[in-house]
């Protein structure tokens, strides 16, 4: 049976805090859905309103095109020990890149990582927690740091000059791409 609420509370809280992955979605009109697992201390809850997210340079960058033109976005969360539960944030996004407003403000949340190109901004419309009963118990490892090295062992004008570039997603709609390295810090290993 599914609950809905009008914003996080603690316990919604806690369990996002324990996950080591999250899932985003978005979509726009006429365009595909994008599905991504999300790793990385890159999520937080900034009120029971307002979560973020830091997001690192990828191979495209969909949400940031598919947040322009429509808005919508939802994140999953998914409790792989006790109690089952699955989560999920449905709201209004939209992406704040290094030289805007609000940049400085939201920056502050988060341990900047190498390659955040930007932050997704969410405003929370309403949680839906669910039972969860199907979802596998499973142990957590430690982070695949792949991504972060491979940002932290390039050139910097190199790396903004490659994400400049992305000036669309792969159905052809318009993102804002940086162009601005973020050497960041790289996270420990387990």
């Amino acid at each position: 049976m599914a609950d809905f609420f009008d914003a996080l509370n603690e316990k919604h809280v806690a369990m996002i805090e324990a996950q080591p992955v999250f899932f985003v979605a978005t979509s726009a009109p006429d365009a595909r859905i994008n599905l991504s697992p999300k790793g990385y201390d890159a999520f937080r809850v900034i009120s029971p309103t307002r979560v973020g997210y830091l997001d690192l340079g990828g191979s495209g960058n969909e949400t940031n095109a598919h947040l322009l033109a429509d808005g919508r976005i939802t994140l999953m969360f998914c409790n792989f020990q006790q109690p089952a539960l699955i989560l999920r944030i449905y709201g209004k996004g939209k992406p704040v890149l290094p030289w805007e407003s609000g940049w400085d403000e939201i920056a502050q949340h988060f341990t900047m990582l190498p390659g955040t190109r930007q932050i997704f901004d969410i405003e929370v419309e309403s949680v839906q927690t669910s039972c969860g009963w199907g979802v596998p118990f499973m142990e957590f490892e430690r982070e695949r740091n792949t991504l972060v090295k491979a940002h932290t062992n390039v050139d910097p004008l190199e790396w903004a000059g490659k994400h400049k570039r992305r000036r669309e997603s792969i159905d052809g709609l318009p993102t804002r791409p940086t162009d601005r390295y973020i050497a960041g810090d790289m996270p420990q290993e387990n």
